[in-house]
């Protein structure tokens, strides 16, 4: 089992190291969900959070969540085969955690070898998924 932490890590390269991760078979666990960081103009990603979140119908969906976890669960789902019996058993073996967990404390916390963010250009999924509305 490995245990990442995704503070000040850049989203999709994160997510691309944690989709390898679970398609090879390991279990992953992901920390601070919330404070990783999409780079780029504010306004664009905002605007195109808004533009997922209100595509399709209430009853129909497509649904795109508010809350950071979910929103980084729902990126690694977009890196793996998620229609295919091998991509599902893969997804199964993802959790993403806002904070550190109780459980996970004592755990060897890995720092993963991606990307740290650079400069102030961009948001946290804490920040968009209040913009979204989200509840936590």
């Amino acid at each position: 089992m490995k245990v990442y932490d995704a503070e000040d890590k850049i989203l999709g390269r994160l997510a691309s190291q944690v989709a390898s991760d679970i398609l090879d078979g390991e279990e992953v666990k992901v920390v601070n969900a919330e404070k990783t960081f999409i780079a780029g103009d504010k306004e664009n990603i905002l605007e195109k959070y808004e533009q997922r979140r209100a595509r399709g119908k209430q009853m129909n969906g497509p649904y795109f969540p508010r809350r950071p976890e979910r929103i980084f669960r729902r990126t690694v789902r977009g890196m793996i085969p998620h229609q295919k019996p091998r991509g599902r058993k893969a997804f199964k073996r993802l959790r993403a955690y806002i904070g550190t967990p109780s459980e996970l404390e004592n755990e060897d916390i890995i720092d993963p070898d991606v990307k740290d963010r650079t400069g102030k250009l961009g948001l946290t999924l804490e920040e968009i998924s209040e913009h979204l509305g989200a509840k936590f």
